[in-house]
């Protein structure tokens, strides 16, 4: 990927760990301790730091446009996950099959269980811990619910249309 190196960048000895299978973009800025799994991508202005502990991306993940993933000690985002456009994410835990809205404020310290849905726009407050199958809104969140079966669809087709993405952006 053409200037893909130009904005990668070891942090106290760590270097960015990319999967020759995903894709990041070249206006992405990985810093550190940055691991990031087959089929996940890394949109445009999207930027990971892990200068305080290790960030761990997983399969078939996608951090959107101007989105911040950054922790003040290590942090894990699931499978299958979504991270809308515009979201700052300091959660130590996001679990397989989740999607986190445009918008959307993950504080430190928060946990989310797997098959959960952040609404756009949510402020999820430092140290929550989210249990499975929930349906997060408001500012601060609250958890409004259980996810419906079109929930779960959304997460499903919200992923899947990333990793379709991949093939496109490699060839440009």
């Amino acid at each position: 990927i053409r200037g893909k190196a130009k904005m990668l960048f070891e942090v106290n000895g760590k270097y960015p760990q990319i999967d020759p299978q995903a894709y990041v973009h070249e206006t992405a800025i990985l810093l550190g301790d940055v691991k990031i799994g087959e089929e996940s991508s890394v949109w445009p202005g999207a930027v990971i730091r892990a200068d305080n502990g290790k960030i761990t991306i997983g399969e078939r993940t996608n951090i959107q446009d101007n989105s911040v993933i950054h922790s003040d000690g290590n942090s894990k985002i699931g499978h299958n996950v979504t991270i809308g456009h515009g979201v700052i994410c300091h959660a130590s835990k996001i679990s397989d099959n989740c999607l986190i809205g445009n918008g959307s404020i993950l504080n430190e310290g928060v946990e989310i269980g797997d098959f959960c849905l952040v609404a756009a726009g949510s402020t999820v407050l430092d140290n929550m811990k989210i249990p499975s199958n929930s349906l997060i809104t408001g500012t601060p969140a609250r958890i409004r619910g259980k996810l419906t079966e079109r929930h779960v669809e959304l997460i499903k087709l919200s992923f899947n249309i990333y990793v379709d993405k991949i093939e496109q952006y490699k060839k440009t």
